[in-house]
């Protein structure tokens, strides 16, 4: 197989390929010029002439062909070059009285560029050619022309010269190439990490922002252009953001004081800074890391009311057991005959608020003792047909037979068939949820329970959603940010979490709970479901 010489030592080969046509066209003009007539050419000048113009022409030629094509030769054309070169050193000596023309030397230089571009073999017979044929052309001299025969002694001293060349450059060389190849894997070794690095900075949820002592952004992920509201420019400095320049220079100013949180828009980040470069050096680079207040927040609540839980779980089966006794003694007492008219309506407020109580229980003892999500394949289509039907059969049932408005509940359906993973308990307990706050909240404002259910999937994201939309005034725009929180109630009778329990069924199935107005301007609970395909 031909091996193609490597393109890393392609400048130094165009180095020999300016060296190869210069020496050529030096011997051609001092010949020509008789600047040396009495060394150049003595023995045989027309040998001389052809020799020396050959090799000008062929070394122009072969200096094109590097220059302009950018022609890659192989190690095979690379030895036959040298060889060429050695042939026609050789020739211009024999045609100048021989070594002592002093040419010979030349040919270590050849021998050098043997031991640099070929491996140690080719290179070592290379330099072998060379003093053979050198001592062929000193016994050449000795026999036809009567040369002194200390001639060979200076042949042979010249072809140990040309081995020592060829194998000290050979083994220059190769060490020089295996520290060329391990620093170039070295450099994509840290060329990978260093894109490694980016790549992690780049996807971090913590805001990454690295800026300079002249306050010039260096680096910036995403998050941190997104919790901060970057305004695109091309170079980012901090005085885009005079706030975050500002805490910048008051924690280089007070290091040790805790720097307030950062206001962008509606929104609210904590803002941490580190300084990269050693202690007692004043200017350097400060590293700032941007959270997210809301996030947590969020954490720190979930924790605490997973602690809180805990605690009202147990509070709730101590009350349990008085509860029960009261509503039964409550019960007993409104059976009596003795009791009047206003002593009969007391009974039946204890009894309604026993009752209360007693949901406020179930749904502190259903948040603390949840079981595991068990998700499985809907078709909603289907699915929600099905559940409407049952609602409304219970619907009945829970107001004695005899409901004092008909609720209407109209279903929008994709055409196609939307699907989507999610526990068929969970999802029916949050739309009975969502659906009875609707009724109710629509016939408040227009005296009829009418709400709607929208089932399709989004064109954007293409993620299946089901939205359920009533006809009452909304959630007013100071609630917004407590709507799901727990114990958060606008209403007298409400126990404030039944819309906690469904944000957390709904996260715990992969999917999101969040209130908006549509395009109509409506009151809209909208649940967004993960892809049906993804398995957890």
């Amino acid at each position: 197989m031909v091996e193609q010489y490597e393109d890393t030592n392609y400048p130094l080969l165009r180095i020999y390929a300016y060296y190869r046509t210069g020496l050529s066209s030096v011997l051609l003009a001092m010949f020509h010029s008789r600047i040396t007539s009495n060394i150049l050419g003595h023995s045989d000048p027309e040998l001389f002439s052809a020799t020396s113009a050959a090799y000008t022409l062929f070394s122009l030629l072969a200096l094109v062909s590097l220059w302009r094509k950018r022609f890659i030769p192989t190690h095979e054309q690379i030895f036959v070059l040298l060889f060429i070169d050695i042939l026609a050193l050789l020739l211009m000596i024999h045609a100048s009285e021989g070594l002592d023309s002093s040419l010979g030397f030349l040919l270590l230089i050849t021998a050098a560029v043997g031991g640099i571009f070929l491996n140690t073999q080719v290179s070592t017979a290379l330099a072998a050619i060379s003093t053979l044929l050198i001592l062929g052309e000193s016994l050449y001299r000795i026999n036809y022309s009567n040369a002194d025969p200390s001639v060979l002694f200076v042949a042979g001293t010249l072809g140990i010269l040309l081995f020592a060349m060829s194998l000290t450059f050979n083994y220059l060389s190769t060490k020089l190439r295996l520290s060329a190849a391990e620093a170039q894997v070295q450099a994509q070794h840290a060329a990978h990490l260093q894109q490694l690095a980016q790549l992690i900075i780049e996807r971090m949820q913590t805001g990454v922002v690295v800026s300079n002592p002249s306050g010039e952004v260096e680096l910036i992920n995403r998050s941190a252009r997104k919790l901060l509201d970057w305004p695109k420019s091309k170079k980012r400095h901090l005085q885009d953001l005079p706030e975050l320049a500002d805490h910048v220079q008051l924690w280089q100013a007070y290091p040790h004081t805790r720097t307030p949180n950062l206001k962008i828009g509606t929104d609210e980040v904590r803002l941490r800074f580190a300084q990269l470069a050693p202690e007692g050096e004043e200017r350097s680079e400060v590293l700032t890391f941007v959270e997210d207040h809301r996030a947590l927040t969020l954490e720190a609540q979930h924790l605490k009311l997973a602690s809180l839980g805990r605690l009202t779980a147990s509070i709730a089966h101590e009350i349990r057991n008085p509860l029960g006794a009261i509503s039964h003694a409550g019960q007993l007492l409104a059976e009596s005959p003795e009791l009047n008219r206003a002593d009969r309506r007391l009974t039946e407020i204890i009894e309604t608020n026993a009752q209360r109580v007693n949901q406020i229980i179930e749904n502190v003892l259903q948040l603390s003792r949840r079981r595991p999500t068990k998700p499985e394949l809907l078709k909603l289509n289907e699915w929600l047909e099905q559940f409407v039907r049952d609602y409304l059969e219970h619907y009945v049932d829970k107001h004695g037979g005899e409901p004092v408005t008909t609720p209407h509940i109209e279903l929008r359906l994709s055409e196609k068939t939307v699907c989507a993973r999610i526990d068929s308990s969970h999802l029916s307990q949050v739309l009975t949820n969502l659906a009875d706050n609707g009724l109710r909240y629509s016939e408040k404002t227009i005296g009829a329970a009418n709400i709607q259910l929208h089932c399709d999937t989004d064109p954007d994201s293409e993620l299946p959603y089901v939205e359920v939309i009533d006809e009452g005034d909304g959630i007013a725009e100071d609630s917004l940010a407590h709507v799901f929180e727990p114990f958060y109630t606008t209403e007298a009778s409400g126990s404030g979490l039944g819309l906690y329990l469904s944000k957390e069924m709904c996260e715990a199935n992969h999917a999101s709970l969040h209130y908006r107005r549509n395009e109509a301007g409506k009151s809209c609970f909208r649940i967004d479901f993960a892809h049906p395909d993804r398995i957890f």
